[in-house]
C-alpha cells in the first residue's frame, strides 16, 4: 500500500511526481527488508507493512524538485533515510518497552527484545548498503547523522544534569535525535538532484527546524490525542517518565493549584493506570499545552523563513504547506 503524502499538494504535476516516487520508495523498502531467515524477513517487514506517513522520504522527493527530480539516486536515498528511521524505531521501542507502534504490536512485544534489536541493526545495514552506491559523501553524511542520532539518544537516556536548563537539554535531544535525520532527508534530495549549493545550504536548516517542530507536535499529540493518532498509545511518554515539552512547561509554569500534577510528573513513571489517567487529564487542561503549541509554531516559522528564500517553484509551496501541516496536526 502506498502511504499518503502527509499534506495536500495543490500542484497536480508535483503531486503526481511525489506519489509516483513514494510508490518506488515503498517497493525499495520491501526489497530492502528481504532476508533469507524467515523470522528476520518477517520482523524487518513488520513496520514497513504497518505503513506510516513516510514524512522523511517525502522530504527527499520534494527537495529533489529544486534540481532534477528524476535523478536515479533520489529514490535509493529516500529509501535509505526511511530505513534509518525505521531502524531507530525498533531500537526505541525496546528501550521504551513499547507495546504498540503505528497501531500494530511493536516488534519487541511480538518477537522479543533481541530480535527487535537485531532487526534494527539489519535495517541500518541495508541503508548503508544503498548509500554505498551513492558515493563517499553519502556515507559520510549518513555516518555523521547516525552519530548525532546516538548522541541524542544518550543525552535523553542519561537525562538532564544538575545545573542544566531542562528545556534547553530537551531541545538539544530533539535536535540530535529527530531533526538531524530530517535535515539529512532534505539535504539528500537537493544534493542528489543536482540542485545549486545555495538551495542545499537553505533546505538543510529548514528541514532541521521542521524536524524539531515535527517532534514537538508529536509530544503534544502524545498528550492530547484520545486515540492512537500519534501512532502509539496516548500518554506513552508520561507512562515511561519521559519529560517532553508539555510536561517541562507544566513544571516550569506550575501554580499552587498544580501541586498534584507536579507530584505526578515528578514520579519516575506512571505505571499505575489511575495515576496515569489522572496526570493525563490534568496535563491536557494545563496552559502548558498552549505554550507547547506556540513553541511548535515558532519552529515551523523558523523553517518557513528559510523556505521562502528558495526558488519559487511548486515544491516551495509544498514545503510551506508542510510547515502548516506540522502545526495543524496538534489541533
Amino acid at each position: 500500500m502506498i502511504a499518503a503524502v502527509p499534506m495536500e499538494l495543490t500542484d497536480a504535476a508535483l503531486a503526481s511526481d511525489v506519489v509516483d516516487g513514494l510508490a518506488l520508495v515503498e517497493g525499495g523498502l520491501r526489497k530492502a527488508a528481504q532476508a533469507e531467515h524467515p523470522v528476520l524477513a518477517e520482523a524487518a517487514g513488520h513496520l514497513i507493512a504497518a505503513g506510516g506517513k513516510r514524512f522523511r522520504p517525502t522530504l527527499v522527493l520534494l527537495a529533489a524538485q529544486f534540481g532534477n527530480p528524476r535523478d536515479p539516486r533520489i529514490v535509493p536515498a529516500a529509501v535509505a533515510v526511511e530505513l534509518t528511521h525505521l531502524a531507530t524505531l525498533y531500537h526505541d521501542d525496546v528501550m521504551d518497552e513499547a507495546d504498540v507502534r503505528r497501531g500494530s504490536p511493536s516488534a519487541n512485544s511480538r518477537w522479543g527484545n533481541t530480535v527487535a534489536i537485531l532487526t534494527g541493526d539489519f535495517l541500518f545495514a541495508r541503508a548503508s548498503e544503498l548509500l554505498a552506491d551513492l558515493g563517499t559523501d553519502a556515507i559520510r553524511i549518513q555516518a555523521r547523522t547516525f552519530a548525532r542520532l546516538v548522541a541524542g539518544q544518550i543525552a535523553e537516556t542519561v537525562g538532564c544534569q544538575p545545573g542544566d536548563n531542562p528545556l534547553e537539554h530537551y531541545l538539544g535531544v530533539v535536535t540530535e535525535k529527530t531533526a538531524s535525520l530530517i535535515a539529512t532527508a532534505g539535504q539528500f534530495g537537493a544534493m542528489f538532484s543536482g540542485a545549486p549549493a545555495s538551495v542545499i545550504d537553505r533546505i538543510t536548516p529548514a528541514c532541521a527546524a521542521l524536524g524539531v517542530a515535527f517532534q514537538l507536535s508529536d509530544d503534544i499529540l502524545d498528550v492530547a490525542s484520545e486515540s492512537t493518532q500519534s501512532g502509539k498509545t496516548p500518554g506513552t511518554d508520561l507512562r515511561e517518565g519521559v519529560r517532553t515539552l508539555p510536561m517541562l512547561h507544566a513544571l516550569r509554569l506550575a501554580r499552587p493549584a498544580d501541586d498534584r500534577l507536579v507530584e505526578l510528573l515528578s514520579m519516575p513513571g506512571l505505571a499505575d493506570p489511575a495515576q496515569h489517567a489522572e496526570a493525563l487529564s490534568l496535563l491536557r487542561e494545563h496552559p502548558a499545552m498552549d505554550t507547547a503549541r506556540a513553541d511548535t509554531r515558532q519552529w515551523a516559522d523558523r523553517a518557513r523563513a528559510e523556505i521562502l528564500r528558495l526558488p519559487d517553484v511548486p515544491a516551495r509551496a509544498a514545503f510551506e504547506a508542510l510547515c502548516e501541516f506540522v502545526v495543524e496536526r496538534t489541533g
